[in-house]
């Protein structure tokens, strides 16, 4: 038997360093142990085990000369190997370190294991893995730091029990997300302290070395019982999500089994209150009652005002009763261009006019870059309602479905045939369903001329918006230039038109 000692349980440098070595020498798996020092284990040993091997960095392999151990040709290990083998040293299982060590014996003959999922020891090994990963997770949600005073001032002193060892892995996280703070976290794993300055790593800890609670800690309850929505709870979803394991060391985990408790009578107090009142801002600028002017909604429009009239009362689908109002087009009656873009947002919505929020200013900037006068250009939705969700005090917005953009497509028909463009150039999929009657693949039709029924030519490319969606400064440019050629290539069009 081989043994290889380890400094600590997650060693993964010399776990790395031992196994190599063990391979190379042709230890095979059933004869090759891993002990930890200064674990009980590592004093238990066969009769005929060899003296544990401290491991130290891999040496060149070479065939001995005249007998001893037949040395195995050397081989690398895949990335993959190496980073899963990183996360899995962290599980708790004991057999972790045979279980790695026998999938690198076996990736020398079998280069492509990792990729084999279905493999046993390979999907043993993903399963550990990712049970690691979700216990780092819930180590970020369920610390609770609490405050302490020392010699140089304020501090903040965390007690948590993880389930596998994963202090130094999501150590980094707080040391990011509290940068100015100076603070503590005790398991019984290990310490981790930050300092304002550096990370640093002691031994383990208990739970009395951590403060039992500080002032803020009613402030907390008290937030966490008034956020507590009765009428969403889902107990079982609950525990999933916290286990109950956890609770031991969560301040507002007292709290839970009495809030569980009065659930049923807060969701009958709320059922029963009075809905609210209206927002007085949006109450402010909501568009007239037209009740008495719907039948204009299923008339033919003969003209531009008569769209705007039909379609303040459209009841064609359900987006009217969250919307402020309908937002028709806007431009000279005679436009050549017409630009469609998807649907009204929350300033349009407000204001009545399309695009004049943030990708408002994207299209206007990108129109006279490409040489076109926004005045001379007919703009336009496909859908003429704001579709949204409440998030608090803010509406996020909603893609509109196929069925809703068929319904409203009434509008843009009539806004087309009265305008007549020589071009109608669709911003992105939504509104290129509108204009083409099918969902267009943007990215490949982009700036190619399609055909109309009504004779007119069809073009699509991107929203202004997904310009404001993209991370990072090169690819914003870079798609920004796109879109500028894109609308060069539509001016072309209409002038050789």
């Amino acid at each position: 038997m081989r043994t290889a000692m380890l400094a600590s349980e997650t060693d993964f440098d010399a776990w790395r360093t031992a196994a190599r070595e063990m391979r190379l020498a042709g230890v095979e798996p059933a004869a090759a142990r891993f002990v930890v020092e200064g674990a009980e284990a590592s004093g238990q040993g066969g009769l005929f085990d060899e003296p544990p091997m401290v491991a130290h960095p891999p040496a060149t392999p070479r065939h001995p000369q005249g007998g001893g151990e037949r040395k195995e040709k050397g081989f690398s290990a895949p990335a993959a190997f190496v980073d899963l083998a990183r996360e899995v040293i962290l599980h708790r299982s004991a057999d972790r370190f045979d279980l790695l060590y026998r999938l690198l014996w076996r990736l020398r003959d079998e280069p492509d294991l990792m990729k084999v999922i279905s493999d046993p020891d390979v999907a043993e090994a993903m399963e550990r893995a990712k049970t690691v990963s979700r216990a780092s997770h819930k180590m970020k949600a369920f610390v609770r730091f609490r405050q302490v005073e020392d010699a140089r001032g304020e501090a903040w002193v965390a007690w948590f029990e993880p389930p596998h060892r994963v202090l130094e892995k999501t150590a980094p996280f707080f040391q990011r997300r509290f940068p100015t703070m100076r603070w503590s976290i005790l398991t019984p794993d290990g310490s981790a302290f930050w300092d304002g300055e550096q990370l640093a790593f002691g031994p383990p800890a208990t739970r009395d070395m951590a403060p039992a609670e500080d002032e803020i800690e009613a402030f907390w309850k008290t937030y966490y019982a008034s956020t507590f929505n009765p009428a969403r709870l889902k107990v079982k979803a609950m525990k999933g999500e916290m286990a109950k394991g956890y609770w031991k060391n969560l301040p507002e985990a007292g709290l839970i089994p009495e809030l569980v408790a009065a659930s049923s009578v807060r969701t009958d107090v709320m059922v029963a209150k009075p809905a609210p009142e209206p927002n007085a801002r949006f109450a402010r600028v909501i568009a007239p009652d037209l009740h008495a002017a719907r039948p204009t909604a299923d008339a033919v429009p003969d003209d531009l005002s008569e769209v705007e009239r039909g379609v303040q009362a459209c009841r064609r689908c359900p987006l009217y009763r969250d919307a402020t109002q309908g937002v028709c087009g806007e431009g000279p009656s005679g436009a050549r261009l017409m630009i469609v873009g998807e649907q009204p947002g929350d300033q349009e919505d407000l204001a009545g006019q399309p695009f004049v929020g943030p990708a408002g200013g994207v299209l206007d900037a990108a129109l006279e870059e490409a040489g076109i006068e926004r005045a001379d250009v007919y703009v336009t939705n496909a859908v003429k309602h704001f579709k949204h969700e409440p998030r608090g005090k803010r509406r996020l917005h909603k893609t509109p479905n196929a069925g809703e953009v068929q319904a409203c497509r009434w509008w843009l028909d009539a806004e087309r045939r009265l305008i007549r463009p020589r071009l109608v150039l669709a911003l992105g999929a939504t509104a290129g369903l509108a204009v083409l009657g099918r969902k267009p693949a943007v990215t490949k039709e982009r700036g190619r001329a399609l055909p109309l029924d009504d004779g007119s030519v069809g073009m699509v490319t991107v929203h202004p918006s997904y310009l404001l969606r993209l991370p990072n400064a090169d690819s914003r440019a870079e798609a920004r230039r796109g879109f500028v050629d894109d609308l060069i290539a539509a001016r072309g069009l209409i002038s050789r038109s």
